[in-house]
């Protein structure tokens, strides 16, 4: 199978994409377990919200990584509160962070446990890196994106949107990598 990689972190205007291969693995598909110690503080573990059936969960890495305006653009998914959604049937997950350097420290931090296996019943779909700045991000942290990005399944990279900020609805102003976002996390979580 080709190897992905992912975009050059360029706020989604990507010369080579993940996006271009819809679901192609950028990282483990399961976690790995003995070999990955898991962090010293990581997100904490709850039973999702009951009475709510969604295809996956949002997990934000950490506060203000996207979540709700991602839960409004992309239907499907819910706001999992922070917390990785551990139940008797297994959960699918899209780890969601911003693109500033504490956003990309604390999706390292949480992929980090799920990859340590610290985190049972979880089913990681990937990764979406929400653009925390307009423009090109800088070298460093395109960097750090792209190592975390072979810590988890996949990665999407969703760009800045000036409306969002704005509080105008997400529906309204609708980048074009939502669309393979939306595609990939429906076939993900298709019923076999």
């Amino acid at each position: 199978m080709p190897q992905s990689r992912p975009s050059g972190g360029t706020n989604g205007k990507p010369g080579r994409s993940v996006q271009e291969s819809p679901a192609e693995l950028t990282g483990p598909a399961a976690p790995q377990g003995a070999g990955v110690p898991p962090p010293e503080h990581g997100l904490p573990v709850a039973p999702p919200h009951p009475g709510l059936g969604s295809a996956w969960w949002w997990l934000g890495a950490h506060g203000g990584a996207g979540v709700s305006t991602l839960e409004r653009a992309v239907p499907g998914g819910l706001d999992a509160g922070r917390a990785w959604p551990v139940s008797a049937a297994p959960q699918r997950v899209v780890l969601v962070a911003r693109s500033g350097a504490n956003g990309i420290r604390a999706a390292q931090l949480a992929a980090r446990q799920w990859a340590s296996g610290a985190v049972t019943g979880v089913e990681l779909l990937g990764l979406v890196v929400v653009a925390d700045a307009p423009g090109r991000r800088p070298a460093v942290l395109r960097d750090k994106v792209r190592l975390v990005s072979g810590a988890v399944p996949r990665l999407w990279e969703i760009p800045w949107v000036e409306q969002w900020r704005l509080g105008e609805s997400p529906l309204a102003h609708l980048p074009k990598e939502c669309a393979p976002l939306a595609r990939d996390l429906t076939r993900l979580t298709r019923p076999v």
